[in-house]
């Protein structure tokens, strides 16, 4: 008899479960309230990169003159001003979004899995109840429950001009003045993006740098890059309250400064949506801060439950997520599985330049954690990139003194998220930086900057 599977969550540690779950012959069932595709494909990653492209289509027109490229008004007159029709964008995110999930309700259908509409809670470790009153049973339970942005008492959305990350897209009216408060990722990526399409952004951080968990070159970069546009940057100002009186948001610091305009997002983090879930009366161990304890099969302290995503805390990854949920499978139903090796993971910050990432850091070398030569190539060097009218950014790597085995990298660039996988291969293989270089790559090409770097670690 199969063993029966029950998922709660369907985004992408959930359905990336039961695709593999379903695959090793399980009976599988996912029980979900908002959605198949989680907020990763609703209201998160999908949405949030959508609204990017166009961003980066706003940026690639605005630079064109460079290139050569004018555009004239129907009167013959130059064009000088590019604008965003907002309504429309958010349209086709949502659309796509939508699309998206429906395409992976209809693959989970192809192969078999039950998707319930409803919310699960545990009760015990083997028995899964849907709204109250219709119990699962299960040989194994999967908990992908996701996490939701952060509000504080002093900051509360109200979904019009004080917004979560994923209440933006109901905008249907340009802000005059944008305000995003939070410098990590997702405050950076949206506004990189806003900027990029002709709205006035000043980001409120309350680091001295934005982006102050990631490469602190590549930080550098983005940071002049965005002022360069006209991005204002408040870095060490910290917020102490959001407020709104009719159509103007003001933001308060705690230094006394007052920060008005039309619009406010808010970048707090995230907070793990794990409560009423039964999770601790089943024997599930969680955090001070709620998330789900894992190990690195994604396994929790109570038997046959497994965790999986950002309800984990691990690394707040869409693919992180996808592949907690597979490891779970295979180790539950029998499958070669190997241990989450977090130093293997490569990630992007979708700004302008984006920012791609693999392996051991700048900060973990220059800590001493792990021996490693450097080598930092601009990209300003590059026959493509100057070609494409690219002038910032560049190609970092970092490789163990002796052997030469490549153990991390950095890429900051026009399409980084693509140019780092080079880089995550020889990360993932243990290459070396000489192995890296005599791969062959196209002339000319951005990744053509990661076989030069690589040469360049080359030792006699």
């Amino acid at each position: 008899m199969a063993d029966k599977v029950v998922i709660i969550g369907g985004g992408p540690g959930g359905y990336e479960a039961a695709l593999v779950a379903a695959q090793l012959g399980a009976q599988v069932t996912v029980v979900d309230t908002d959605g198949i595709g989680g907020s990763a494909v609703l209201t998160d990653c999908v949405p949030s990169k959508t609204l990017i492209a166009t961003a980066e289509l706003m940026t690639d027109v605005a630079g064109a003159a460079e290139l050569g490229v004018n555009f004239r008004d129907h009167e013959g007159d130059a064009a000088t001003a590019i604008t965003v029709d907002l309504a429309r964008v958010n349209q086709r995110v949502m659309q796509l979004a939508a699309d998206q999930s429906a395409d992976i309700t209809r693959r989970l259908a192809k192969e078999d899995v039950t998707v319930v509409q409803g919310r699960g809670r545990l009760d015990g470790p083997g028995r899964v109840v849907v709204d109250g009153d219709r119990t699962l049973k299960a040989d194994a339970v999967l908990v992908a429950t996701g996490a939701a942005p952060r509000t504080l008492p002093t900051a509360r959305p109200d979904g019009e001009r004080i917004l979560t990350w994923e209440q933006v897209y109901d905008l249907t009216e340009v802000p005059t003045e944008l305000i995003v408060v939070g410098s990590g990722v997702t405050g950076a990526e949206f506004a990189s993006a806003y900027l990029a399409l002709g709205i006035p952004v000043t980001l409120v951080s309350s680091r001295d740098r934005v982006l102050p968990g990631e490469d602190a070159d590549a930080s550098l970069v983005l940071e002049e890059v965005s002022k360069r546009r006209g991005m204002k940057v408040l870095s060490q100002s910290r917020m102490e309250s959001v407020t709104r009186d009719g159509d103007v948001v003001t933001v308060a610091l705690t230094d006394g400064r007052r920060i008005q305009g039309s619009h406010c997002i808010l970048a707090l983090g995230s907070v793990p949506n794990t409560g009423d879930l039964g999770l601790e009366e089943a024997g599930v161990v969680l955090t001070d801060g709620g998330f789900v304890n894992v190990d690195r099969v994604s396994r929790t302290s109570a038997r046959g439950v497994y965790a999986a995503g950002d309800c984990t805390g691990v690394l707040m990854l869409a693919s992180v997520a996808a592949m907690q949920g597979r490891i779970a499978m295979w180790h539950f139903l029998g499958d070669k599985v190997s241990p989450l090796d977090l130093k293997q993971v490569s990630s992007n910050v979708f700004t302008a330049p984006e920012i791609a990432t693999v392996g051991w850091s700048q900060k973990a070398v220059d800590a001493g954690e792990i021996a490693a030569e450097v080598v930092m190539l601009p990209l300003s060097g590059n026959a493509r990139a100057k070609m494409q009218g690219v002038h910032d950014g560049f190609v970092k790597l970092f490789c163990r003194p002796g052997t030469g085995i490549i153990v991390g990298g950095v890429v900051v660039g026009p399409r980084a998220s693509e140019l780092i996988h080079p880089v995550s291969v020889a990360v993932a293989e243990s290459l070396t930086a000489d192995q890296l270089a005599q791969a062959f790559t196209v002339y000319p090409s951005m990744s053509g900057s990661v076989a030069e770097a690589a040469r360049r670690l080359h030792r006699v």
